[in-house]
């Protein structure tokens, strides 16, 4: 392949490009330590399941006693159809920038080249490292939330604080963040996919125990009464539904791809949305069915009643927890790299060895002072669900809902195919506005639940 003879060297871009696709030692630190292109299909499946399929599914029972059974249920649907044709179509354009030799490694490579770079340097780029930078500070809220569960089953009379856990978790995150390469979390990702399988299983069960017995809640289904709150609360919903669905990382993680890529990505979706339909369904449905309108925040919440007294058995509230750390800590590494990447081409050598001590310290350093902060936020703003609502419509809705379509439409608008092409501009201009009046929503609520925010509250 490197053999191209003299077109190469009188065609300077094209060289640049070719040497891009082969992961020359010009690439970029970022590019050829933390992105390397050594990964299968299966592996790919791995890095899109532990990204999509995290325990924020767990809020979906709370979404469907904002919309109803109907509602719910259509809403989760239209979600996985969108989510996987908007993946798909996006792989599509990465696969043909690939073999016109400009192989985008970057969300924000694919937005210089098709938008323009101001598109790349100062939307597309901030706003995906604003969304998986909060992704990584929720995951260390909610894993400080399940370790205090832990601790207040086992320890009633304890007196720790939530900051502290968040903190705790904070040092798992620690440890796992220096995990060199995306490509290196396979297995890690690979853990991670059963381990979600087991808490959605856990989560299922429960649901079912507990709407089966007389401990439950009364079910009643209906809707909030007032007309205002429950339009709010429906484009609320339907932003939970969105950002469960969110990745924001496709290019990042079609990058860990080992050429040639066509195809592979096709696979891995597959993959991970066959644990999408299995999880998001089943946890969302049960959830729903045993607490209607009762449904919390995160259902395992319900799993206990007004007194704190559990309605399962404690063992397997524990074990429910304990998985869901677990999957947690592997989610929050995953939206790590996209930090990670900046970090390493701002500080690293791409010149040096990986392993060289040139750039293993500024790399241990910066990824520790990057989870330090993350852990910092988690702590002291613990009502960070609100903040996150508001990030996923801001942020989630344009990454995968709206720029999949328009980059598609414009790289291949030599194919005017009259259908594909009006679904492409029809559903970007839905979800736009919903993205719109869902952030307006998110803003109303963080205004509301202003009156009870302190900071390092212990919730």
């Amino acid at each position: 392949m490197g053999s191209n003879g003299p077109t190469s060297s009188d065609h300077p871009k094209e060289e640049e490009d070719h040497n891009h696709t082969n992961k020359a030692p010009t690439l970029d630190a970022g590019a050829q330590f933390v992105l390397k292109s050594r990964g299968s299909w299966i592996h790919c499946g791995y890095h899109l399941t532990t990204s999509i399929v995290a325990p924020a599914l767990l809020s979906l029972p709370f979404a469907f006693a904002s919309l109803g059974w109907v509602a719910g249920v259509i809403s989760l649907s239209v979600g996985a159809v969108v989510t996987f044709y908007s993946y798909n179509l996006l792989s599509l354009v990465l696969e043909h920038h690939a073999h016109m030799g400009r192989r985008h490694l970057r969300f924000r490579d694919m937005a210089n080249d098709i938008l323009g770079p101001r598109w790349g340097k100062y939307y597309v780029g901030p706003i995906q490292f604003l969304v998986c930078y909060g992704a990584v500070v929720a995951c260390t809220l909610l894993g400080g939330q399940c370790l205090k569960t832990i601790y207040v089953l086992s320890s009633p009379d304890g007196n720790m604080k939530l900051y502290q856990f968040v903190i705790i978790f904070g040092g798992l995150m620690l440890i796992l963040a220096q995990v060199p390469s995306f490509h290196s979390l396979r297995h890690i990702n690979m853990v991670s996919l059963v381990l979600s399988l087991v808490y959605s299983a856990c989560a299922t069960a429960g649901s079912i125990y507990i709407g089966s017995s007389s401990k439950g809640p009364r079910k009643d289904y209906s809707l909030n009464s007032n007309k205002e709150n429950r339009i709010f609360d429906v484009f609320n919903a339907l932003a939970i539904i969105a950002t469960t669905y969110g990745n924001g990382i496709i290019p990042e993680i079609q990058a860990t791809l080992a050429p040639p890529v066509k195809g592979k990505m096709f696979k891995g979706l597959c993959v991970c949305y066959s644990v999408v339909i299995v999880t998001f369904f089943s946890v969302a449905i049960s959830g729903y069915w045993a607490f209607g309108n009762q449904a919390k925040g995160l259902v395992l919440s319900n799993f206990l009643d007004e007194l704190g007294k559990p309605l399962v058995p404690k063992w397997f509230i524990l074990m429910t927890n304990v998985v869901t750390i677990l999957q947690l800590s592997a989610v929050g590494v995953v939206y790590l790299q996209p930090t990670n990447e900046v970090l390493e081409r701002a500080f690293a050598d791409p010149q040096s060895k990986e392993f060289s001590p040139r750039n293993v310290v500024p790399r241990v350093i910066s990824r520790s002072i990057s989870v330090v902060i993350a852990t910092t936020i988690a702590a002291m703003l613990p009502f960070f669900g609100d903040i996150n609502a508001l990030i996923g419509a801001f942020g989630f809705m344009p990454l995968d809902f709206v720029l999949p379509f328009v980059f598609f439409n414009l790289t291949f608008k030599a194919i005017k195919r009259k259908f594909v092409f009006g679904l492409n501009v029809a559903i970007p201009v839905f979800f736009s506005v919903l993205g719109v009046v869902a952030t307006v929503a998110a803003v109303r609520q963080i205004i509301l639940d202003a009156k009870s925010y302190t900071l390092f509250a212990n919730v």
